[in-house]
């Protein structure tokens, strides 16, 4: 005899068989066996923040050696201080040949010399022609008198006599002005024989002062006290530059260009450190904030420093970075004689200190919709809710909208449904998928 079986009978032996099937929340959440998905509880405690990070040491106070503006000419080098070399405020870091520099002083001397003798020259030829000038219009000048008295007579003269004394007086009126307009000629001519000697003084002068201050530029003195470091030779391989080639340094008897760089003085008691952290850790970094750093080369010590500038912009590269990193500079507090520029360091920055703040592990929080996202344990399932971020570390999420006890799951409860689903074959979707 067939016996049939209520609707509800069947619904109660399907979850009997099935123990572990999801089914729906009275909130819409994903429910599912716990020992299928692991969890985690929401701690409150007292946080100190920390973002870790790598970085180099660098100076903040660099000051370039560079080879002279000397115009036209190339430099040989005759003396460089070698890298590591400590040298004081004043000190020479490399000098140059200064023979040809000598050689222009000697010239220049030579011709101001000439020139201040073509002054003296001038000027005493000067003076005779005002001499001779000054005579010839005394003379000129006579004559035009002379021949005013003789006019004066004309009355008792025949008029042949006369006619002839007028005649004297205009020759000499006008013999007295050519003479007046070449004392101006030869004194304008003697004015400019001058000035040209005095300019030709001056050049010479200039170029005597141009070329001592160049001996003088052959020695390049350092401004500041520290180490220096010698640049590689970019003129070594005539121009021409392949990928992998080193170039060798600057050294005695190698030439120069005007403007090259020769060395580098860096001044050891100004480091800092340049490390990038991560976008989601900007958030927690501030000017002013303490930061441990740990030089790879000075093991088992810790410098204290403060971070001294955060960028407000992602740091360029020269090709497209996914992380975003953003820049900082953390600035020592203590100067160290060991520490170089260019030592790899571990950064430990410390951000704020959270009282009572409610953190649960970073994989925790899902990325639904663009929003922060946790599933809440409650009963046999998982319910999915909003939370507010506060801070992401690498390990934890401080987190607002939960509380303190409050169990919340470690994967993605609807995602690992669906994944035992695909793997024991069944088609449709996740019993009791409610929405996200």
């Amino acid at each position: 005899m067939e016996t049939k079986k209520s609707p509800a009978l069947a619904t109660a032996v399907l979850l009997i068989a099935c123990p572990s099937l999801v089914s729906c929340s009275a909130h819409g959440g994903v429910r599912a066996a716990g020992q299928e998905i692991p969890v985690a509880s929401v701690k409150q405690s007292d946080l100190q923040l920390e973002v870790n990070t790598t970085g180099e040491l660098r100076s903040t106070q660099t000051v370039a050696a560079i080879a002279p503006p000397v115009a036209g000419d190339t430099l040989q080098i005759i003396r460089l201080v070698k890298t590591g070399m400590a040298v004081k405020a004043g000190d020479v870091v490399v000098a140059f040949d200064p023979s040809e520099q000598e050689y222009k002083l000697a010239q220049s001397r030579s011709d101001f010399d000439q020139a201040e003798q073509e002054i003296v020259k001038a000027r005493d030829d000067a003076a005779v022609q005002v001499a001779q000038d000054q005579t010839a219009l005394l003379k000129a000048r006579f004559a035009v008198r002379q021949a005013e008295l003789d006019v004066s007579k004309n009355d008792i003269l025949s008029a042949i006599d006369a006619k002839k004394n007028l005649l004297t007086l205009e020759e000499a009126k006008r013999a007295l002005a050519q003479l007046q307009q070449d004392i101006q000629s030869h004194t304008a001519s003697n004015e400019a024989s001058i000035a040209v000697a005095e300019e030709k003084r001056n050049k010479a002068k200039l170029a005597m002062t141009q070329a001592q201050k160049n001996i003088e530029n052959m020695q390049v003195h350092s401004p500041i006290d520290g180490l220096v470091v010698v640049r590689e030779n970019q003129n070594s391989t005539g121009g021409f530059f392949f990928g992998g080639m080193t170039l060798p340094p600057y050294q005695v008897g190698d030439q120069a260009n005007p403007g090259n760089v020769i060395a580098d003085v860096v001044d050891m008691t100004k480091m800092e450190v340049s490390a990038k952290v991560k976008e989601s850790d900007r958030p927690s970094i501030q000017p002013g904030q303490q930061v441990e750093i740990h030089v790879d080369a000075i093991p088992n010590q810790e410098f204290p420093g403060k971070v001294k500038t955060v960028a407000g912009m992602v740091a360029n590269t020269w090709f497209d970075d996914p992380s975003h990193n953003f820049d900082v500079t953390a600035e020592l507090e203590h100067p160290d004689g060991r520490l170089r520029p260019g030592f790899a360091a571990h950064v430990v920055i410390l951000g704020d200190h959270l009282q009572h703040a409610l953190s649960i592990p970073r994989q925790a929080v899902f990325n639904t919709d663009g929003k922060p996202k946790v599933y809440v344990k409650t009963g046999g399932g998982f319910e999915g809710r909003e939370v507010k971020i506060r801070y992401l570390t690498e390990a934890l999420a401080i987190v607002d909208g939960l509380k303190e006890g409050v169990q919340v799951a470690l994967v993605n409860p609807q995602q690992q449904r669906a994944k035992q689903s695909e793997q024991s074959g069944s088609a449709g979707p996740a019993i009791g998928a409610g929405p996200q």
